[in-house]
């Protein structure tokens, strides 16, 4: 199913950091915003990494993102894709992700999981010509459970980054 990125990328003047997902869960469209499964452990990592709530509404998810200098967004404008499965991703588009380049100080690209990476690597990487750094997926697709612990050192990484 052709599937084309709804969700606005969040960021301001102060970003040091951006983290890119694949592409919104059938979940995150539905809910209108990222990571927007309730099993998904994205927030809770964030939480545990920052050691401070987030909260549950939409706007106090982008308070904590600009609070801690931290830019969302996702590698892909458009695909086709079979329910949220990026194993099924065919025919992507990348976003442009220049206008938030331009817009802040960011300095380091993070990618949460594999897909991620690779089609950052792959469309985004020649323009950008900022390296990636993988981070584990937090999908309850490809997350076991047992990997918090995992999940929080890995994502600690975006700390070395907003903490100066």
């Amino acid at each position: 199913m052709k599937v084309v990125h709804s969700l606005e990328p969040i960021y301001d003047e102060n970003a040091k950091v951006l983290i890119l997902g694949t592409m919104p869960s059938i979940k995150s469209r539905e809910v209108g915003f990222y990571y927007g499964h309730k099993q998904n452990r994205f927030w809770t990592t964030l939480e545990k990494v920052y050691q401070e709530e987030i909260g549950a509404t939409k706007e106090e998810k982008i308070t904590f993102l600009k609070k801690h200098k931290i830019a969302l967004f996702d590698v892909l404008k458009s695909c086709d894709i079979t329910s949220s499965l990026d194993s099924t991703i065919k025919n992507p588009i990348p976003n442009d992700l220049t206008p938030i380049l331009k817009k802040t100080n960011i300095k380091v690209i993070f990618t949460t999981g594999n897909k991620a990476y690779e089609l950052y690597q792959k469309y985004c990487y020649p323009k950008t010509k900022i390296q990636a750094i993988k981070l584990p997926s937090t999908s309850p697709l490809y997350c076991p459970k047992g990997i918090d612990e995992r999940l929080e050192k890995e994502y600690s990484q975006i700390r070395d980054y907003t903490d100066f």
